[in-house]
């Protein structure tokens, strides 16, 4: 069975084999090493599905896991939504210090035990991802034999490379990642795990994203508070 939890670390950029430091002193090396040396570089996202965001989530949130990280962030803004807050612009600059963000409580909807959060949920997180990057029809034929080349390269199993295969050969399954959130917060996750995919820089993006949200059935005032969660957590590399 598919390991879901350590994919979606993978994803995130948590797992890179050979780098030490911070979070964004990792991520900084993974993508340098991305580009001078991909043979040698994890499965994370920005090298196998192409994704041009020159960001990379900041501060200790990845330090709990990628599940913990998109967990968190959802709480974070599905709280400040729920207590009446207004959302906060992200910062046009890099913080002094980087941000910490504290993982989602246990006996919530948010919570990362096996329980609430099951394997099956947690691949679902890592299809709305894929979906997200697949987005603005970046990925055709020639592009897909690329990245399916880089998850052989980065080992992380069989298993995970037919997942990759067929994420990538299949149209995505929007009624399928929609289905998978059974609850208001795993809505939540499904969205911030998207969102944290990509930056909705062109109106395929954006549109998918709006769509998502739509088809979640999640508030506008609510995706106001992902999106600057998400914004906020997030540095320019």
């Amino acid at each position: 069975m598919i390991d879901a939890r350590k994919l979606l670390d993978q994803f995130l950029g948590s797992q890179v084999p050979g780098l030490q430091g911070t979070v964004k002193d990792r991520a900084t090396q993974a993508i340098n090493l991305a580009r001078d040396n991909p043979m040698a570089t994890s499965a994370i996202a920005g090298v196998l599905l192409g994704t041009k965001t020159g960001r990379q989530v900041a501060g200790n949130a990845l330090a709990f896991g990628g599940l913990a990280a998109i967990a968190g962030l959802g709480y974070q803004a599905y709280k400040n939504y729920r207590d009446g807050n207004q959302p906060q612009p992200a910062p046009q600059s890099a913080p002094q210090t980087e941000p910490q963000f504290l993982p989602p409580p246990t006996d919530s909807g948010f919570s990362t035990a096996p329980a609430v959060a099951s394997n099956d949920f947690t691949l679902s997180l890592v299809r709305a991802m894929i979906a997200a990057a697949r987005a603005d029809g970046h990925i055709d034929d020639t592009e897909r034999q690329r990245i399916l080349g880089k998850v052989q390269e980065a080992g992380v199993g069989s298993e995970a490379e037919a997942f990759f295969q067929r994420e990538l050969a299949n149209p995505v399954d929007l009624d399928a990642i929609v289905a998978s959130a059974k609850s208001e917060e795993q809505r939540v996750q499904v969205y911030t795990a998207s969102r944290l995919a990509i930056e909705p820089d062109s109106r395929a993006e954006r549109g998918y994203l709006d769509l998502l949200a739509g088809r979640l059935g999640l508030a506008d005032a609510l995706v106001d508070h992902i999106e600057a969660t998400v914004a906020g957590a997030k540095v320019q590399l």
